[in-house]
């Protein structure tokens, strides 16, 4: 490609960057067990929806924006606090603020068969999970950079290439976990609770990622 360097090193990282779990491969897990193998791979597709936002901005200039705005950054990442902190609270059951609003990922062992489930929710679910996370749009800033040559004819276009590529190798890694999990998923359904117990589970790790950007702080200028 040219106007890139170490080509090969990237995909490796990129790749090595998108096994490793955060809120994102939280979200395909939870959906692939508790609804099934095509709604966690319907979340991944939401994910890589998601990411397209911060590969654009990236190019267009915007996530330098946020990166030396401390306003821009404070109000992306307070949405996303509520969003992952929301989704946290209707998995560990409690849902009476959920009332006024569509219950986020309220799918349960019995709405497993296809026409219980609404695949649109789960993949604007897994888009916003990603688009609204300012982490996301930070790191394609500090990591892509670094793999475009200083001679690049055309830098943004090139930043978005690379964006593209990793958007591309991430996909097939969280579709695997997808198939993954619903294979345990159909073993969890055994046993009696263990859903359930996963729920609570993801629940906590989303509010745990949730407090974990509340404390992050906006990058210096």
């Amino acid at each position: 490609m040219s106007g890139v360097e170490h080509l090969g090193l990237f995909i490796v990282a990129g790749l090595l960057l998108n096994l490793t779990p955060g809120p994102d491969v939280l979200f395909v897990v939870s959906q692939s067990l508790r609804a099934g193998r095509r709604a966690g791979m319907v979340a991944a597709l939401g994910v890589a929806a998601g990411i397209f936002v911060h590969i654009l901005a990236a190019g267009l200039g915007l996530s330098a924006v946020l990166a030396s705005s401390a306003t821009a950054f404070t109000v992306l990442k307070w949405l996303g606090v509520a969003y992952l902190l929301y989704v946290g609270w209707t998995l560990l059951g409690f849902r009476t603020l959920a009332n006024a609003t569509e219950k986020i990922a309220n799918y349960t062992a019995a709405t497993r068969s296809e026409g219980q489930i609404d695949y649109k929710k789960i993949a604007w679910q897994g888009f916003w999970t990603n688009a609204l996370n300012p982490k996301v749009a930070l790191f394609f800033l500090a990591f892509v950079p670094q793999f475009i040559s200083a001679d690049a004819a055309n830098k943004p276009l090139t930043f978005v290439l690379l964006g593209l590529l990793f958007n591309l190798n991430a996909l097939p890694v969280n579709l695997g976990y997808a198939l993954l999990a619903a294979w345990a998923g159909a073993r969890l359904q055994r046993w009696r609770g263990g859903i359930r117990w996963f729920e609570r589970l993801a629940g906590t790790l989303f509010i745990g990622f949730g407090l974990k950007l509340a404390l992050a702080h906006s990058p210096s200028p």
